[in-house]
Order: structure tokens, then C-alpha cells, then sequence
């Protein structure tokens, strides 16, 4: 399985596509991987925490560059794996075969974007239905979505989720009693968990420190909103923004970054700018409004 496995990866790296029978294997056996996990998986650090990606294939692979690749790199992603990007596909089959691959060195959670209805608005689903010629791929693929952790935590001490907080969720032992195995509901813990701010509950100074001061924590790592500088710390960095999509929607001229946590969770943040695009050339660079989603 090891060496169909790198087959995968070699192929997926040259951004070249799985077959439909490939991606059904693939999707069963991360399946059966991510049943195991929890709604807050546990993360050991040394670790590198990855904001949204949104199908900018040869972004993530300057993110790998930047970072240093899967397994020599523990890797945690917030979730926004796919839409709005041209790569959608190619991206969160390269980053499922590396989780099937290496289990214990790269942890996915869901953002708000892992959605069937979302997908079938911003991308992925026309994506996949354009380059299988059918929605079995998109089908395949949202199965795997229901089954995707809600959060993580590292050493104990970093938070890390998508959106943001909850008036439901005081503590995190209310998280881990959700049946996260569903489509993203349109209201109540889950929700909020993926959508939370600007979409969803806002949160603010007294609500982070609270959270963070309760649940025994250092700080909150989130990601969803698009930060033109790469990261924001907030809050008297009692929580941080991550954001992984260098020029986002290939307009937006933001650069990006992503959290090292070193095994004493000492933050630093690497920041890198846009690959060069084969189908748009050099990434334009221009200032850009704030986008959200």
C-alpha cells in the first residue's frame, strides 16, 4: 500500500490527477483513519500550523518549500482546503494521500468551506465535475469532510480551530461531545466552531482570555480571515490569525505565512509570497480589500 502510496504522491506533487477509482480507494481509507480521531485531536509539538489554502495547488507547494515537507515536517492545517482556487482537486487529494501516508505527522481539521452546500456555491464541485466529467470525486470528497476533527490541541496548551469560538462552547470537553460526522449545520456549536467571525458569533477580548484562562491554555490559533500581512495576533496575542493563500483568488496581493511551534511552542511566523502560476504567469501583486470565506 506504502508504494501505490508514493506513487500517489509523486503524481499528485506534478499536479497531476488521481483516477476516480484512485480517489474512491484514497477517500475509504482516510475514512477509516479519521473515525479514529477526535473532535479535538491531541498534536504533539514540534509542529507547523497552516492556515487556509483554497485549491492554490503551487501555493501549497511553496508553503512546503518554505516549511520543509511531510514527514521531515509535523504539519496542521485549519481547514479551507478547497474553492475558490483552480486547483481544488489536486490540492486536498495531495494533502489527504499525505495524511493516508504519514498518519501521525500531518493532522486536518474542517473549515467551513469542507461543506457540500458551500462547495456546490465557490468552486469545487464545478471543479470536480469539469475534470472527471461527474460528481463522484465531489461526493467521495464530502464524505471525507463529515468525518474531519472539529479542532486540535497542542501540548495541551494551543487551540487550535478554524473559525473561532462559541456561546455554547465554554469548555472543551463541550466539544468533544458533538457529532461532527454530518454537514456543517446552519447554526449551534459546530457552526460557530467553523464560521465564527466574520459570519458567525463575533468574539472578543474577554471572551479569548476567558476562554483561554478556563481551559488551562497559552493562546488560540485560528484562521478563515484573510490577513494581508500573513498574521495578526489580537488580544495580547491570546489569539492569532493564519493565513496560508498568498494572493488570495490570485488578486488579492496579500502574502502569507504559516506558525512554527517549537517543542517549547516558541512562536515564529514564516511568511512567503505567491508561486509563479502556469496558467496566470507571475502573481500580480496590488492592495486588496478585506475578503472573508
Amino acid at each position: 500500500m506504502q508504494t501505490n502510496l508514493d506513487q500517489q504522491l509523486e503524481q499528485l506533487r506534478r499536479c497531476e490527477r488521481l483516477s476516480e477509482a484512485q480517489v474512491k480507494d484514497l477517500c475509504a481509507k482516510a475514512r477509516d483513519l479519521l473515525v479514529e480521531e477526535s473532535n479535538i485531536q491531541r498534536i504533539d509539538s514540534p509542529v507547523t500550523i497552516c492556515g487556509d489554502i483554497h485549491g492554490q495547488f503551487h501555493d501549497l507547494l511553496e508553503l512546503f518549500r518554505v516549511g520543509g515537507m511531510c514527514p521531515e515536517t509535523n504539519y496542521l492545517f485549519l481547514g479551507d482546503f478547497v474553492d475558490r482556487g483552480m486547483y481544488s482537486v489536486e490540492t486536498f487529494l495531495l494533502l489527504l494521500t499525505l495524511k493516508v501516508r504519514y498518519p501521525d505527522r500531518i493532522t486536518l481539521i474542517r473549515g467551513n468551506h469542507e461543506s457540500r452546500q458551500i462547495t456546490q456555491v465557490y468552486g469545487f464541485y464545478d471543479e470536480c465535475f469539469r475534470k472527471y466529467g461527474n460528481a463522484n470525486v465531489w461526493r467521495y470528497c464530502c464524505d471525507v469532510f463529515d468525518y474531519l476533527s472539529l479542532s486540535a490541541v497542542v501540548d495541551g496548551r494551543v487551540f487550535c480551530v478554524h473559525g473561532g469560538l462559541s456561546p455554547n462552547i465554554l469548555t472543551l470537553d463541550q466539544i468533544r461531545t458533538i457529532d461532527r460526522n454530518q454537514e456543517v449545520p446552519h447554526d449551534g456549536a459546530m457552526c460557530d466552531l467553523l464560521w465564527s467571525d466574520p459570519d458567525g458569533f463575533l468574539f472578543g477580548d474577554d471572551v479569548v482570555k476567558n476562554f483561554v484562562h478556563n481551559n488551562g491554555l497559552d493562546f488560540i490559533a485560528r484562521a478563515h480571515q484573510l490577513i494581508l500581512e500573513g498574521y495578526k495576533q489580537m488580544f495580547d496575542a491570546a489569539v492569532v490569525t493564519v493565513w496560508s493563500a498568498p494572493n488570495y483568488c490570485y488578486r488579492c496581493g496579500n502574502i502569507a505565512s504559516i506558525l512554527q511551534l517549537d517543542d517549547a511552542l516558541n512562536q515564529k511566523y514564516a511568511t512567503f509570497e505567491a508561486a509563479p502560476h502556469p496558467e496566470l504567469g507571475m502573481p500580480v501583486k496590488r492592495p486588496a480589500p478585506d475578503y472573508f470565506l
